[in-house]
């Protein structure tokens, strides 16, 4: 039996009807496990933090028990001592199910001991029974995140704070496993933003040669080419002076373009593309609304601006 989504639902629904008139049994401390902080308890009240949200962190199993049930005081020993040799990979949260039987019928337990492994908010496995230690392992294995995963999550933490610590931890996740894009993307994005701008254009490439990009990788390509035209014009300063000394070269005022969106003035950038493209769509236009569409990748599409101007850019080109 898949539990699925609609099983933590459930669960989730019967706390919030149920928690403002529980028991004294339901208000019990909730404690982490002595010695163990990835084993504790919980309750009515904290379930949705406990189980829930915390799985969209790391992975949840859920021991439902109770203290006259032989075998869940054979297993759950089991589990904890793995809850602690595993150091955070996974967290056990204990259900006594005497305690919170409307919290054992919405996982819909039938007998106990019973398991349930919870990740990303969903269930994703369960067991029911006492399981040997060996067996245990096996089963856990394959729900646990590999390496790669574990490094990329890091990356992934440290990222807007220590590009650095990032890159290494991106590094670690593609050595780990070299084919996994999103850390090289990450590894890409990371590097971008530390001026890395060659061997952030390398891990692009290398995904581009696949014969395809993943949309989160197409603003950071977006940008390398931006910076180097930008490169190319010789910044801003040099690429103004160019284009004011020929105001009718096309070829000076994209460039322009190009310096002004590496420089962040991406207003200015695209209100010279636009005049552009009106003013000569068929010869020049092209060059100009590609730019206009580098820089919407790299502003990112959810900005106000972008939504403007991509109707400006529409209107314009038709």
């Amino acid at each position: 039996m898949h539990l699925g989504v609609c099983a933590a639902q459930e669960v989730v629904v019967w706390i919030e009807i149920h928690t403002t008139r529980a028991s004294p049994a339901f208000q019990r401390l909730h404690l982490m496990a002595e010695n163990n902080r990835w084993v504790l308890e919980t309750t009515a009240e904290r379930f949705e933090q406990d189980v829930i949200e915390q799985s969209r962190e790391r992975l949840v199993l859920v021991d439902c028990w109770a203290p006259w049930c032989e075998p869940c005081r054979q297993l759950t020993p089991i589990l904890e001592k793995l809850a602690a040799e595993f150091g955070g990979r996974f967290a056990l949260v204990k259900v006594d199910i005497d305690r919170l039987p409307h919290v054992a019928q919405a996982l819909r337990v039938q007998s106990i001991p019973f398991v349930a492994a919870v990740r990303d908010g969903q269930f994703a496995d369960h067991f029911m029974g006492l399981m040997p230690e060996a067996e245990l392992r096996q089963w856990l294995a394959p729900l646990l995140p590999s390496p790669a995963d574990e490094a990329f999550a890091r990356g992934q933490a440290l990222e807007n704070d220590d590009p650095a610590a990032a890159e290494a931890e991106y590094r670690r996740a593609v050595e780990l496993e070299p084919e996994k894009a999103p850390a090289q993307i990450a590894l890409a994005r990371v590097l971008l933003a530390q001026g890395k701008d060659d061997e952030s254009r390398h891990w692009i490439e290398r995904l581009e040669a696949r014969g395809w990009l993943e949309p989160e990788a197409e603003p950071i390509k977006s940008q390398l080419e931006l910076r180097a035209a930008a490169a190319e014009a010789g910044g801003v300063q040099e690429a103004r002076r160019a284009a004011e000394a020929d105001p009718e070269n096309a070829e000076l005022q994209v460039r322009l373009a190009d310096a002004l969106a590496v420089a962040g003035k991406h207003v200015e950038a695209m209100e010279i593309c636009l005049a552009l493209i009106r003013r000569d769509r068929a010869q020049h236009g092209e060059a100009a609304r590609e730019t206009m569409l580098k820089i919407f990748d790299a502003i990112g599409p959810q900005s106000p601006l972008v939504s403007d101007y991509r109707r400006r850019l529409a209107t314009a080109l038709y």
